[in-house]
């Protein structure tokens, strides 16, 4: 099953999750767009066409996976979706004193094939994070998938990655805000603060 980068947002708009106002993102950075993927995964139907599309994209750029990893708290599900159609173990990284680190017992033994899941990459912040805390640990980091890169591709992480929708959606610093921006009331609806 494949999803074109059109299909992939009409999934989004669907479940309500493509959203327009001013928003300040996990980064601290302002848009005038918010992908609420939590709208998508409350549908576990959605979430598996979604997830089983990737997977597929995954498995061909990357070849056999054993392991996908993501990090806590938003990767957990499409993670776990896209290891099931891999046929793959399912773990992540949470936080521990302000750093992602594999807890709960999760390993990843010598010889293993990695992939790094995420549901949306924007500067790119959680998946460098996620990815570092994989590296202290044996086995092969193949690459990094996620739903929607809204960063156009720019976003450097370290690995090569694919996405089913790559989206070049701007945002702006705190004092460098479009006029038409800047007149809206800014809403904060990420979850990073949250977890602070």
């Amino acid at each position: 099953m494949t999803l074109s980068a059109d299909q992939t947002l009409d999934e989004f708009r669907a479940a309500g999750a493509l959203l327009e106002g001013h928003f300040i993102l996990s980064s601290g950075r302002h848009s005038p767009v918010f992908l609420q993927k939590m709208f998508v995964f409350q549908d576990p139907a959605r979430t598996e066409k979604l997830c089983r599309a990737l997977a597929e994209m995954a498995r061909e750029k990357f070849g056999d996976i054993d392991i996908v990893a993501s990090p806590a708290l938003g990767g957990i599900v499409p993670g776990y979706e896209t290891a099931r159609w891999l046929g793959a173990k399912a773990i992540f990284v949470e936080r521990e004193n302000g750093a992602f680190k594999l807890r709960r017992g999760f390993a990843i033994p010598q010889g293993a094939r990695v992939l790094m899941v995420e549901d949306i990459i924007t500067t790119g912040l959680s998946s460098r994070e996620c990815l570092a805390a994989l590296a202290e640990h044996p086995g092969e980091i193949v690459g990094a998938a996620c739903l929607i890169d809204r960063s156009g591709g720019k976003a450097e992480i370290g690995v090569p990655r694919v996405s089913l929708c790559t989206l070049d959606i701007p945002d702006y610093a705190a004092d460098a805000l479009p006029p038409e921006l800047a007149a809206i009331p800014a809403v904060k609806p990420g979850s990073r603060a949250i977890a602070k």
